[in-house]
């Protein structure tokens, strides 16, 4: 069965899943580029309000595909370099979506897998998945944004080890130290991100953009610049007509619904 990014929907959630069965799940660039299209498809659409990234058959995913990356030693380096591109691409396009987008991770997250699931805004992780960073036992270096994102993430001595190390690291290891938003019981991790997402969907879409792009930025901007992008974020927020609903719905002490 060929690899493919499966898109369905659950109310106002868009769920893509990994299925790649064959190879647990591992993704490559024609999963890339499905993601980056169902991404673009719905990003202005009022009707999805957030995204769900999981994987079929109870494993999350593998990351990339060893044996293609053994025959791209033989083809021109640009080959591999536009295949990272792709999923380069894909994790920019995560990061840049407007909407919140969670990992639901069953099983293994490994090399890519991680990477893509670091990307994502939350995690939600079933107590007995793993994840993993495999690329030094494969004499690779990491790629999907990994050393960034665990960089923002973590210590710098934290990760060093996970990325150098290689070990498996047990979803709750990654719980205690704030990368892994839930913890699920095994098997409900999907049902977790569904639920986390379903109140994401009930708050201002507009709010959530503005926060999603305010943490995405302060890590590169001075205290004075971060000041005045939420100054900002806050004006054009409080003139929204998503607002006038919130404030109105919070003094009168009923469940507002936004646009």
């Amino acid at each position: 069965m060929p690899a493919q990014l499966q898109a369905t929907r659950e109310g106002q959630t868009l769920v893509l899943t990994l299925s790649n069965p064959d190879l647990r799940n591992a993704i490559d660039p024609v999963m890339y580029a499905a993601g980056i299209e169902a991404l673009n498809v719905v990003e202005n659409s009022a009707e999805v309000r957030s995204v769900v990234i999981t994987g079929a058959a109870g494993m999350f995913c593998s990351g990339g595909n060893l044996l293609r990356l053994q025959a791209s030693r033989q083809a021109d380096p640009q080959v591999q370099a536009q295949s990272i591109e792709g999923l380069h691409n894909w994790i920019e396009t995560i990061r840049t979506f407007p909407k919140p987008v969670i990992a639901a991770v069953e099983g293994a997250a490994a090399g890519a897998g991680f990477s893509l699931a670091l990307a994502c805004d939350m995690v939600v992780a079933a107590r007995n998945a793993v994840f993993v960073m495999a690329y030094t036992n494969a004499a690779l270096s990491p790629d999907g944004g990994a050393s960034w994102s665990l960089a923002q993430a973590l210590p710098r001595q934290l990760a060093t080890e996970i990325l150098m190390c290689g070990d498996r690291i047990t979803a709750e290891r990654l719980h205690a130290l704030g990368v892994v938003n839930r913890l699920a019981e095994p098997g409900s991790a999907l049902t977790t991100a569904l639920a986390l997402a379903g109140q994401l969907n009930a708050r201002a879409p507009n709010v959530l953009a503005s926060i999603k792009e305010l943490v995405g930025d302060a890590p590169h901007n001075a205290l004075s610049t971060q000041l005045a992008s939420e100054r900002d974020h806050f004006v054009k927020n409080l003139h929204h007509a998503n607002a006038g609903a919130g404030i109105a719905a919070f003094l009168d002490q009923r469940t507002p619904h936004y646009e």
